[in-house]
């Protein structure tokens, strides 16, 4: 892997500069892996970004997963017992979001282009079906957030971005074990003098495969097939677990 890290990285500094030296692009990213499969022993996986700049500058790393409607719910403790007593639902919400940088972000980019880039979960930008109450939308918007965060599947690492000498970069992201499946964005900013002056983004996928990925499949397209499947397998289960005990 790590060979192959710096072929990748050399590759990516000839891109930038050019057989004769010449400036080509501003910036050049690649990725180690642009597919991550998930398989039925699969406990998380990292993957290595690298690339090269033709200059000095900052290099923030943002990944975006699938989006998805998500129902925030907030409960409250009544005669002793915790029930649902407010929701509030969250629309386009990225399943996966994660922020690199080589140092943190108020030291070398303002506030309104990390709003414009959607650069750190802050500036995040979470819509709820319903905002005629500014504080409460912000405190479920935060209840939001937290809950990924303690799930694995948010988070901002200040000085993750590794600089190899001046030109080329480096940063390992993290996907846990719960990671969601579809397609990913990692999107990688080159930040001089306060603002954007490269980027680019790269896909990424996450998926199933193997037997648990049939297994999947089947679930969606033949739910209701598949629901009465599991009863029948659960009850067998149980009843043959019943006989065995019995004989001994």
């Amino acid at each position: 892997m790590r060979y192959a890290v710096v072929i990748g990285a050399v590759l990516a500094t000839l891109l930038v500069f050019g057989p004769t030296g010449l400036r080509a692009q501003a910036l050049v990213a690649d990725l180690s892996n642009h597919l991550i499969a998930i398989t039925t022993g699969f406990t998380g996986t990292d993957v290595v970004l690298f690339g090269a700049v033709d200059g000095p500058g900052d290099v923030a790393v943002v990944v975006q997963g699938p989006p998805a409607d998500i129902m925030v719910r907030r409960k409250e403790r009544v005669a002793g017992i915790w029930v649902n007593r407010a929701n509030m639902r969250f629309t386009e919400v990225p399943s996966y979001y994660r922020v690199a940088t080589n140092r943190p972000l108020d030291q070398f980019v303002g506030e309104a282009v990390l709003a414009r880039h959607e650069i750190g979960l802050a500036h995040l930008r979470l819509t709820a079906e319903s905002r005629d109450n500014p504080a409460k939308t912000e405190e479920f918007r935060q209840a939001l957030i937290r809950n990924k965060q303690e799930m694995g599947l948010y988070g901002t690492s200040h000085g993750q971005v590794a600089f190899l000498g001046e030109r080329l970069f480096r940063t390992t992201v993290h996907f846990p074990a719960n990671v969601p499946t579809g397609a990913y964005t990692v999107s990688v900013f080159l930040i001089r003098n306060g603002d954007v002056v490269s980027a680019q983004t790269t896909p990424l996928a996450v998926s199933k495969v193997g037997f648990s990925a049939e297994i999947f499949e089947f679930a969606m397209r033949q739910s209701t097939f598949y629901g009465i499947s599991a009863i029948i397998f659960a009850v067998a289960a149980g009843w043959l677990a019943g006989a065995i005990f019995r004989k001994v």
